[in-house]
């Protein structure tokens, strides 16, 4: 039976030789790691970090990027029994300093020189810490590299080859493996302690409703550091699928067309993009290619509507269909490599619009939801079984309940052991053994989890009317000339919104509309832009309330940043921070 993360690893190793078990981006082209040459490097890793001193229990903290190195780090730690903390490279050496000293971290490793700055302005303050490593082989003095461990291990390994298996197996499914720090949108950073079956469930209950195998390749460029990457990463392990690694968030679009994935797992923030890019390219194209595209869409959008209600797609609408393919869809099909098979969103709420948008063109995103908290899914759409605007039906072998005030409760196999060092914050948590997820939502009549808001985010007007800000921001970011938006409206008359324009598309409109401006604060305070902006989000909500309309905008200068503490590592907008900062410009907007 598998119920560790070290059983997952050696049943792959078993079971899954392949040529290409990861694709790594070197000298410009893709280039496979073997199953032997990534198992290999693993067992090296853990007896060279075992001979190095560490012990089962002792924490680890991983400071990289994503590259395979990350993951043969994280299993050579979990397959000792050791704990891995990962730490999103976004941090500032602060916040660094904040996580490994709460994870009493004896071992820290990092990916390059650039990571290491990070850690030298703080490594004086960190007593606890006895080994420094680091993935170059260029290394400063006192940090030893990756090669060096590795050395050390194979000749561990060569004196007493049974050693690592031995010690794998004597893992426990209830051993601890893994301290995620949540991201934080509400306060100080919390240890979740997640455990080897916590993760391997999850896994396992993914596998049972959506079929991925050793034929897939999966396109890795969310951070390993989030919940979601890391748990599908041993998922794909699990079946020996293939891991390609994007270079970085700005080559998504180029490493698509490179790795052919067939699989992707993402934040909504790039499905919006892709979506802004499309409409933005069809907008400024001629007048005839412009209809074909709105006609194949409408084509599009009805053919998936015949088959999400499973009802008869007649001859005409086949060949209409197949005609719109042709002549629109493949072309953008093309730009994701030609082979997904699907998408999976998670993180944040996906735009319903959006979704169908991909679906029309024959692409299915399927939306899921969870925290790090639950390993992290708790629900999600299945590839036969899906409704938009929703994020699916509850994952077999976990619970759900909605509490008296909206709140998503859960219990299952999934639900961490509790906040590291954190006994009142984990009794806080929980409540007659059901994890309190902070998200306020339903399950509608099919047993389809909807999700509203979170619970800390819901805006109550002064006329005491619910405002779930999430759901219309997410409306909002689907204009091509918006990149960000916060809405606001707490204890106020009416509802407001904090505008972040996307600057190459709104400078466009400006020149192609003869506005004269000096600068970016020239434009934004323009009487005409801030027209333009209004209009804008009136024709995308008129299914608004009147409660919830955006009466009033603030323009801002510049996107919110992970830096300044406005935005998570996952891209999530840190709401009070951001209303703090711009109170001044929020009470402006009420001044009268």
């Amino acid at each position: 039976m598998i119920d560790t993360l070290a059983k997952i690893f050696l049943n792959t190793e078993k079971n899954y030789q392949k040529e290409a078990l990861m694709l790594v981006k070197k000298e410009g082209q893709y280039r496979p790691i073997s199953t032997a040459e990534f198992c290999g490097r693993v067992r090296n890793i853990s007896a060279g970090l075992r001979e190095l001193g560490l012990k089962k229990e002792d924490k680890l903290i991983i400071l990289s990027e994503n590259r395979p190195e990350w993951v043969m780090v994280d299993l050579a730690t979990v397959c000792m029994g050791a704990v891995t903390v990962p730490i999103y490279t976004s941090l500032t050496p602060e916040q660094i300093k904040y996580i490994i000293t709460d994870s009493e971290a004896r071992f820290v490793v990092c990916s390059s020189q650039d990571m290491w700055k990070k850690l030298e302005a703080i490594k004086n303050e960190l007593p606890l810490v006895d080994r420094y490593i680091m993935f170059e082989d260029q290394t400063p003095a006192g940090v030893l590299s990756l090669k060096e461990v590795e050395e050390r291990g194979a000749r561990l390994n060569q004196q007493s080859p049974e050693d690592f298996e031995r010690i794998a197996l004597s893992v426990g499914p209830e051993d601890l493996a893994t301290i995620i720090y949540t991201s934080g949108t509400t306060g100080i950073p919390k240890g979740a302690m997640l455990t080897h079956y916590n993760l391997v469930s999850n896994v396992q209950a993914l596998r049972s409703i959506i079929e991925f195998t050793d034929k897939d390749t999966a396109l890795s460029f969310l951070p390993l550091s989030h919940v979601l990457e890391r748990m599908c990463t041993f998922a794909w392990i699990y079946v020996g699928a293939t891991i390609a690694y994007a270079e970085s968030l700005d080559t998504v679009a180029q490493n698509l067309i490179e790795a052919r994935p067939t699989i992707m797992v993402s934040v909504p923030r790039l499905f919006d993009k892709f979506y802004a890019r499309v409409i933005d390219n069809v907008m400024s194209s001629s007048n005839l290619k412009k209809k074909i595209f709105f006609w194949a869409l409408k084509v599009g959008r009805k053919y998936a509507q015949k088959k999400i209600n499973r009802e008869k797609i007649s001859l005409c609408l086949k060949y209409k269909y197949c005609l719109a393919f042709r002549l629109v869809f493949s072309k953008i099909v093309e730009k994701t490599g030609g082979r997904v098979r699907f998408f999976v969103s998670g993180g944040a709420p996906l735009s319903r619009d959006i979704a169908e948008f991909f679906y029309a063109m024959g692409i299915l995103i399927i939306e899921g939801y969870g925290l790090t908290e639950t390993s992290p899914v708790i629900a999600v759409n299945r590839l036969e079984d899906f409704r938009f605007g929703t994020v699916g039906k509850i994952l077999p072998g976990v619970e759900v309940k909605i509490a008296a005030d909206g709140e998503i409760w859960a219990r299952g196999p999934n639900v961490m052991k509790g906040y590291f060092k954190k006994v009142a914050e984990t009794r806080e948590a929980f409540e007659d053994g059901w994890f309190k997820t902070g998200d306020i939502g339903f399950l509608d009549k099919d047993g389809y989890l909807v999700i509203t808001d979170r619970k800390k985010d819901i805006i109550v007007t002064a006329g005491g009317k619910n405002v779930a800000p999430q759901p219309i921001e997410n409306t909002i970011k689907t204009s091509p000339y918006i990149a960000n938006a916060v809405v606001v409206g707490t204890h106020r008359k009416f509802v407001s919104a904090l505008i972040v324009p996307d600057f190459e598309k709104l400078e466009k409109y400006a020149q192609e509309n003869s506005i004269a401006y000096r600068n970016r604060k020239e434009l934004i305070a323009r009487p005409d832009i801030y027209e333009f902006f209004m209009k804008e989000i009136d024709r995308l909500t008129p299914h608004l309330a009147p409660y919830e309309k955006i009466k009033k905008i603030a323009i801002l200068e510049k996107d919110f940043e992970i830096e300044a503490g406005e935005m998570t590592p996952t891209l999530k907008v840190r709401r009070k921070i951001v209303e703090e900062k711009y109170r001044e410009v929020i009470d402006r907007l009420y001044a009268e």
